[in-house]
């Protein structure tokens, strides 16, 4: 073991003493049953669905216990951050409201970024130096790697411990001549007792959600600091955030259940630093289906693991996150949009088996919150979205504010309600037929999808509709205009009549039918055509059936 005099000159001469961190960050004045959680992603990669749904579980437990909750970004892997990451998680945290309840300038427990907090790291890493609970390993990367080799050759288990932990067992001497000659170094922690003798330890301990685990106590000596030439100089996670979630307060950690072999570390750590461990409660993962097997939902293979598939294509967060805490419980599924936003969720509720996460039931479900939006806030989310991912469609829609609100207010109506859209970026598909700025009009009526209808028959049925048109606000009453139409130019009334006698007749009511909503819409299947004229008004329909008369006769074939 160092003199605490050879310790502490490693670090800068005014760094603080655990007291002073201590005193720094006071137990929070909360009622006793807060809960105070934490998410804390890390900048390494986009965020994942998986931990939306983690933050959203620990948002509620926090509100509704009279509790808090914070995001900490844990930005330790430097190397490996991705450029625009973290903006993207502001951009999530924002849509899926999900934003902290702290930050650097409302509250005393920051910095909420870890890259800002080294110097407490080095507080606590010089503490465990000086009661020989840590030490300074100088193997370089290419030696450790060289061990991994020989240990998976030998068919023993990897990691840094027993007589693979070369400088564990180095001298003062050893360790000063190293320091004299400028070698790097880590600081490790000095796992208790050793390497195993004869079964390996085993430990309990208590998940919130899962009960009493037993697991195989941990015998590596990780890294706690990296490697003394990099700056800034910080800590491994096991490390930080042993130190952050005490010193913060976080009385309930919630993560993912790959943690769980982690456990035995992170309290042993709890231990060298005298600090009480802090509860966890370990969230089984997003499954999805892949053919007969499950596994889990993943970053490399599904666009619908990231964060921004939900927030481009415009899936109305209230619906990802309903659907999100029914996954959860199915209670939450069975109650309305407002019941399962409001409502607690309780670790119970949990379970130890992932959920699987369907796509087509998520759309599903998203259907339905549209469709229940009131009209104004339909109309906002649909504003809001092309703004950002469309902004020809958010031109449009602003020019011809009337029309969307008139679109919406039909699809609203009792006995009608249609529910056509999953998500924002299917408004332009579904409903850009209504909008002359997207829509090119018919005008040929050679078009094969007339067919069986001649092109002059085309003409015909389109001058006789136009002239007669009546923008009726009765349904009966304005097909009664189809089947008059059909009468006038010797189509059969019903598709059996024409089947049953097709020589007797030009075509059924139904070529007639498709003529015109091939006119207004361009399309052979559309939504109700009543609906489409009424959308589209007296107007809009005149302008479209006529676009199909002003073409010369020389250009239409008999």
């Amino acid at each position: 073991m160092l003199t605490t005099e050879a310790i502490d000159s490693l670090f800068d001469a005014e760094l603080p003493e655990p007291s002073h961190w201590e005193s720094l960050y006071p137990p929070r004045n909360l009622p006793p049953s807060a809960i105070v959680t934490r998410f804390g992603p890390s900048p390494t990669g986009f965020l994942h669905t998986g931990g939306v749904y983690v933050a959203t579980l620990g948002k509620n437990l926090a509100h509704h216990s009279g509790g808090s909750y914070f995001i900490r970004i844990e930005d330790t892997d430097q190397a490996r951050e991705v450029p625009g990451s973290r903006e993207q998680f502001a951009r999530a945290f924002k849509y899926f409201c999900i934003e902290s309840d702290e930050n650097d300038s409302n509250s005393k427990w920051g910095p909420y970024e870890q890259s800002k907090r080294e110097r407490i790291y080095h507080t606590y890493a010089r503490e465990l130096l000086r009661t020989d609970r840590a030490y300074l390993c100088f193997c370089t990367r290419e030696e450790l790697a060289q061990m991994t080799e020989e240990q998976n050759a030998a068919k023993v288990q990897t990691g840094y411990y027993g007589s693979w932990a070369r400088c564990r067992h180095f001298s003062q001497t050893e360790v000063m001549s190293r320091l004299e000659a400028g070698k790097t170094y880590a600081i490790r922690f000095r796992s208790p007792d050793g390497p195993p003798q004869g079964s390996p330890r085993r430990v309990e301990f208590i998940d919130l959600i899962r009960g009493r685990i037993e697991h195989q106590d941990n015998v590596n000596d990780i890294v706690l600091l990296k490697g003394s030439d990099q700056t800034p100089r910080l800590p491994t996670y096991h490390f930080a955030h042993v130190v952050d979630d005490t010193l913060m307060r976080v009385n309930v950690v919630l993560r993912g259940e790959e943690w769980i072999s982690s456990v035995p570390v992170h309290l042993q750590l709890f231990n060298a630093l005298g600090f009480s461990p802090t509860p966890y409660a370990h969230i089984a993962p997003l499954m999805k289906f892949d053919g007969a097997s499950r596994r889990k939902l993943s970053k490399r293979k599904d666009n619908e693991a990231d964060v921004a598939y939900y927030i481009d294509s415009g899936y109305p967060s209230g619906a990802v996150l309903h659907y999100l805490r029914g996954l959860a419980n199915s209670r939450f599924a069975e109650m309305t949009f407002a019941e399962s936003a409001s409502a607690a969720l309780s670790l119970s509720d949990c379970g130890v088996a992932g959920p699987i996460f369907d796509l087509v039931k998520l759309e599903s479900i998203s259907r339905e919150f549209i469709a229940q939006l009131p009209i104004d806030e339909a109309l906002e989310a649909l504003l809001t979205w092309a703004r950002e991912n469309d902004p020809e469609l958010a031109t449009v829609v602003t020019g011809n504010l009337p029309l969307v609100h008139r679109i919406f207010a039909n699809e609203r109506q009792p006995g009608v309600q249609r529910k056509d859209l999953a998500k924002w970026n299917e408004f332009r598909e579904r409903y850009g037929l209504y909008f002359q700025e997207l829509f090119p009009p018919v005008s040929d009526p050679t078009d094969p999808r007339f067919a069986p209808v001649k092109p002059d028959m085309v003409v015909k049925l389109a001058q006789s509709f136009a002239d007669s048109y009546r923008h009726e606000d009765d349904k009966e009453a304005w097909f009664e205009q189809i089947r008059s139409l059909a009468s006038d130019h010797g189509f059969a009334p019903t598709a059996g009549q024409y089947k049953k006698n097709p020589e007797n007749f030009a075509g059924s009511i139904g070529h007639v039918s498709n003529a015109i909503r091939i006119a207004l819409t361009g399309l052979t299947t559309s939504p109700d055509l009543f609906l489409v004229a009424d959308n589209l008004g007296e107007e809009g329909v005149l302008r479209r059936v006529r676009a199909l008369t002003n073409v010369p006769s020389d250009h239409v074939e008999p």
